[in-house]
C-alpha cells in the first residue's frame, strides 16, 4: 500500500487548528528513529535515518504532503477551566493509514512557537523528549495504549530554562491529538452544528461501529468512558503514575498522552505522587480513578446539546451513563490484579488486597513483588520481604489457594503479565543526565532495548531490574515545557 498522508481532521472547519510553519533549527542531527513504527506506517525509506528525513523530522523542510497545523482545544487545568489551550509547541503533520487501515498522526513536538504558545518559544530541552520517547515505547511494549515515538533530533540549540540546555525534537504518533479539551473547546464555540459534524468525526475515526447506534451520541460516551476506565486500570496495574490527567491530557481514542512529570512508583503506597506542580497530589497514584471519572463527565458535558433536545432530559442521561464508570473500572482492575497473581478475580481479591497491604507496610517495591512470584523457587521473593511471618502467612495462602493447578505454568504464565523492566525514574534521569552533559546516548539506547522486551530477563540488564538505591531516587518529576 503507497503512503497516503491525508488531512481529514482539518477538513472539518478551519476554527478547529491555526496553519503554522515549523520553526528552522541549526544543526539538526539524529538521536533515534523508530525503524518498527516506520514500517507499520509505510513511510517511505527516504525518511528512515536519512539527511531528507533528518530535515523534515527537525522542521528545517516542510514536505509537499504536509500540512502543519497547531490544533487548538480548551481544559481543565487542575480543576480550573482555561478556554483556550492549543498546541504551543506541537504540530500536526499529516495523517497517515497504517498497513492495517488505521489511521494515526504524525505530529512534530518541541519544533517553536505557535499562535497558541503564549509567551513561550515553542521548544523542548532534551531531556523531556528523551523521557517521552522512552517511556511511550515502554507503555506500548507493556500492552498500555499510548502515543508512540517515531523520531527524536537534536537541533544543535540551546534552550532556555532555568538553565541553558540541549535542544531536541521529537515526533510523536497517535492515533488521534483529540482531547476532552478539544471537545470542551468546540462546545466553547457554541456552534451546535460544528459540535455535532466533530462529534460525528470522532465516531467516524475512532468508534465506527456506534455510528449506526439508534443512540450514536450516547454510545460515543460510553466507549470512550470505556477506554479510559480501561486504560487507566491498566496504569494502575503496572505503577503508573501520568502526573498531569488534565482534561486537555485525556484523549477520546483511549490512548496515554503526555509523558511530562509521569513516574512508576516503586515502594507501593498509594499516595505517590512524584509531579512537582502537583502540590495537593490531585493526580496522585490512588486519586487517578476519580479523576479519570471527573474527566469524563466534562466529556459528558459537551456532548449533552446531542444527547437530547430538553436540557435536562439531557442532563439525566449522561448523569445516568457515568455513573457506570466506577463499576467498569473496577471489573478492569480486578481482572489485571487478579492476573497478576494467577488466580480467578472472586478467590485473587482478598489475597491482592493483603498483599498490598503488607507492601505498602514494609515498603516493598511494586513491580518486583509481583515480578518474582513467576521465579522457580521463592529465594528472590523471600528475600525482598525478608521473609517476614506475615510474609510467609500470606504466600502459603496464595500456594494453598492455586491448589492443584500446574505450578510452573502458572508461574511461567505470571512472567507475561508482570513485567521485570519499567522505566525507573533514576534510569531515565541518568539517560537524560548523560545526554545534557556530555551528548552520550549509550545509557539511552540500553535502557531502550532492555525496555522493549519488558517481560523477559536478561542477565546484562540486571540492574535495570532494582529500585533506586537511596542516592539515586528521583522524588520529583518536571514537566519540562
Amino acid at each position: 500500500m503507497p503512503f497516503r498522508p491525508e488531512h481529514s481532521y482539518q477538513e472539518i472547519s478551519d476554527q478547529l487548528f491555526a496553519p503554522c510553519e515549523p520553526t528552522p533549527v541549526q544543526a539538526p542531527q539524529w538521536i533515534a528513529f523508530n525503524e518498527a513504527l516506520a514500517a507499520e506506517l509505510e513511510l517511505p525509506d527516504n525518511l528512515w535515518l536519512s539527511e531528507h528525513g533528518l530535515q523534515i523530522f527537525s522542521g528545517n523542510q516542510v514536505p509537499d504532503w504536509a500540512k502543519p497545523a497547531a490544533l487548538a482545544y480548551a481544559g481543565h487545568q487542575f480543576g480550573n477551566f482555561v478556554p483556550q489551550l492549543g498546541d504551543g509547541r506541537a504540530l500536526l503533520l499529516t495523517e497517515v493509514v497504517d498497513k492495517h487501515q488505521q489511521r494515526f498522526d504524525i505530529q512534530l513536538k518541541g519544533s517553536g512557537r505557535t499562535p497558541f504558545s503564549r509567551g513561550g518559544d515553542g521548544r523542548s530541552p532534551i531531556g523531556p523528549v528523551l523521557r517521552e520517547y522512552i517511556v511511550s515505547e515502554a507503555m506500548h511494549a507493556l500492552g498500555v495504549p499510548t502515543t508512540r515515538a517515531l523520531a527524536a533530533v537534536a537541533t544543535g540549540e540551546l534552550v532556555q530554562r532555568e538553565q541553558a540546555e540541549p535542544g531536541a525534537i521529537l515526533t510523536r504518533v497517535a492515533a488521534s491529538h483529540l482531547r476532552v479539551g478539544t471537545a470542551q473547546y468546540v462546545l466553547a464555540l457554541k456552534d451546535f452544528e460544528l459540535l455535532k459534524k466533530f462529534a460525528d468525526y470522532v465516531l467516524q475515526r475512532h468508534y465506527p461501529d456506534a455510528v449506526s447506534d439508534e443512540q450514536p451520541y450516547l454510545a460515543l460516551l460510553r466507549q470512550v468512558m470505556n477506554n479510559q476506565a480501561k486504560l487507566i486500570a491498566k496504569w494502575m496495574s503496572i505503577g503508573f503514575i501520568h502526573g498531569v490527567m488534565n482534561t486537555d491530557n485525556m484523549t477520546l481514542s483511549g490512548e496515554t498522552i503526555d509523558y511530562g512529570p509521569c513516574a512508576f512508583m516503586e515502594a507501593y503506597d498509594p499516595a505517590t505522587k512524584f509531579s512537582f506542580i502537583d502540590k495537593r497530589g490531585r493526580y496522585a497514584y490512588q486519586n487517578q480513578p476519580a479523576i479519570g471519572l471527573w474527566n469524563i463527565a466534562r466529556f459528558a458535558e459537551t456532548l449533552l446539546p446531542l444527547l437530547a433536545d430538553d436540557p435536562d432530559q439531557a442532563v439525566a442521561i449522561g448523569t445516568a451513563e457515568i455513573e457506570g464508570f466506577q463499576g467498569i473500572y473496577e471489573q478492569y482492575y480486578w481482572k489485571n490484579m487478579s492476573a497478576k497473581i494467577g488466580l480467578p478475580v472472586e478467590t485473587a481479591q482478598p489475597l491482592v488486597t493483603r498483599y498490598l497491604t503488607l507492601l505498602q507496610q514494609q515498603h516493598i517495591d511494586f513491580t518486583l513483588a509481583f515480578r518474582y512470584l513467576g521465579d522457580a523457587t521463592p529465594d528472590r521473593l523471600q528475600k525482598l520481604f525478608n521473609n517476614s511471618a506475615d510474609w510467609q502467612a500470606w504466600h502459603a495462602d496464595w500456594l494453598t489457594a492455586i491448589g492443584e493447578r500446574d505450578i510452573t505454568a502458572l508461574k511461567t504464565k505470571l512472567n507475561t503479565v508482570n513485567p521485570a523492566y519499567i522505566p525507573r525514574n533514576h534510569l531515565v534521569q541518568q539517560v537524560i543526565n548523560a545526554a545534557t552533559t556530555s551528548g552520550s546516548l549509550v545509557e539511552f539506547n540500553r535502557l531502550n532495548r532492555a525496555l522493549q522486551t519488558p517481560y523477559v530477563e536478561h542477565s546484562e540488564f540486571a540492574e535495570l531490574m532494582q529500585p533506586a538505591a537511596k542516592e539515586q531516587a528521583v522524588t520529583q518529576t518536571f514537566c519540562g515545557t
